[in-house]
């Protein structure tokens, strides 16, 4: 009798654990889609700046029309992308090609002095501080999570349950460097 109840105690203890693992990782999927759409939502903020200061661009640099069409290529991408890897690579084409728009900008005094290029300049330059801390939050929830994932006997549940390895936000070597912008 004595050792019906031990045995009944310990299934019972086992599966409120179960229950506190999983609802543990339901939690944990939860905020990495949460930071997921910060990130989502920052990128979105960007790319509809990003036709503002082509336009601006545009007024004084007719003949540069290769890097309007580049820009206007990579921003399609980054809204276009369904999940990290997709949005990083797109990121990563939309930073290059922001890089040779502001290139271009730096030949023309009167854009630079111009008080609608310094305005979308300055919301642009928000809107990437915003994705840096919005990705940080994201790799931060993808970590703890893959680390459950990845951690005995957490890892036994990830896998009965179904839960899986969350890609990190990363960015190409050559994009880390700061975009040098002089006015």
């Amino acid at each position: 009798m004595n050792l019906t109840y031990i045995i009944l105690g310990l299934v019972g203890v086992i599966f409120l654990w179960v229950i506190f693992a999983y609802n543990s990782f339901v939690s944990l999927v939860n905020q990495t889609k949460n930071a997921w759409a910060d990130i989502d939502v920052q990128l979105k903020r960007r790319a509809d700046l990003i036709p503002n200061l082509v336009e601006v661009v545009k007024g004084y640099a007719k003949h540069e029309k290769k890097v309007f069409t580049d820009v206007t290529v990579a921003r399609t991408a980054v809204m276009s992308a369904q999940n990290p890897a997709a949005a990083a690579e797109a990121n990563n084409m939309l930073a290059g090609a922001l890089k040779s728009l502001f290139a271009v900008a730096e030949n023309y005094p009167q854009l630079r002095a111009s008080e609608n290029f310094a305005k979308l300049q300055s919301d642009l330059t928000d809107t990437e501080n915003k994705i840096e801390a919005a990705r940080r939050f994201y790799n931060a929830n993808v970590r703890e999570l893959n680390i459950k994932i990845e951690s005995f006997p957490y890892n036994l549940l990830a896998s009965i349950f179904g839960f899986r390895r969350q890609e990190f936000f990363q960015t190409e070597e050559e994009n880390r460097a700061a975009v040098k912008v002089s006015l």
